[in-house]
């Protein structure tokens, strides 16, 4: 039974869409979803999907082992950033190198880094008139968006483009792409 940590912060949209691709692909996959905000709709999603839910503080993720400690009981294959905007402990990245991958809104190594995420990301993009955006899916390591890169995937930016367009485009690849890459690293585990 392959088993995946899905950490977000946010919405979850992505989430979602690993576990919907994934439950009829693979014979046993188990999810875990963990987040770092009670408010975060990716609690509904988890309730919604059927799917365990941790729910912990900044000190539990930071100066205690607890995080860690299920993921080791679980025994996970695979923990996937989806939209979870904390740096990685390194008790976390240490028990599970080379099994954590995260998702970038952009082409790295432009545009990444702390605070660089989301609607800031395709803003900047914008403004800075680039011709093309993407996403970046990686390993993580110690610092902000800087692992391994694993698949970049390409889009065109047009002139006419808002950020809200250029969002739309990267969101089409992220929901593409994603549950594909999870997909065969799960295989190849």
């Amino acid at each position: 039974m392959s088993k995946i940590a899905i950490f977000a912060s946010g919405s979850g949209s992505n989430a979602e869409n690993i576990v919907k691709h994934l439950n009829g692909r693979l014979n046993s996959v188990n999810f875990h979803f963990f987040t770092n905000s009670s408010k975060a709709y990716v609690n509904e999603r988890a309730l919604k999907l059927n799917v365990k839910l941790t729910l912990f503080s900044k000190d539990e993720f930071y100066n205690s082992d607890k995080i860690v400690d299920i993921l080791m009981a679980e025994k996970c294959n695979l923990i996937v950033l989806a939209g979870f905007l904390w740096l990685m402990p390194k008790n976390i990245i240490q028990a599970f190198q080379g099994r954590i991958i995260n998702i970038h809104p952009a082409l790295l190594p432009k545009y990444g880094g702390k605070g660089m995420y989301g609607k800031r990301v395709h803003e900047t993009v914008v403004a800075n008139k680039e011709t093309e955006s993407g996403i970046t899916i990686h390993f993580v390591d110690e610092n902000y968006d800087e692992g391994k890169i694993i698949k970049q995937v390409r889009c065109a930016i047009l002139p006419s483009d808002t950020a809200e367009d250029v969002e739309r485009k990267v969101r089409e690849l992220e929901y593409e792409h994603y549950p594909k890459v999870v997909e065969r690293l799960l295989a190849d585990s």
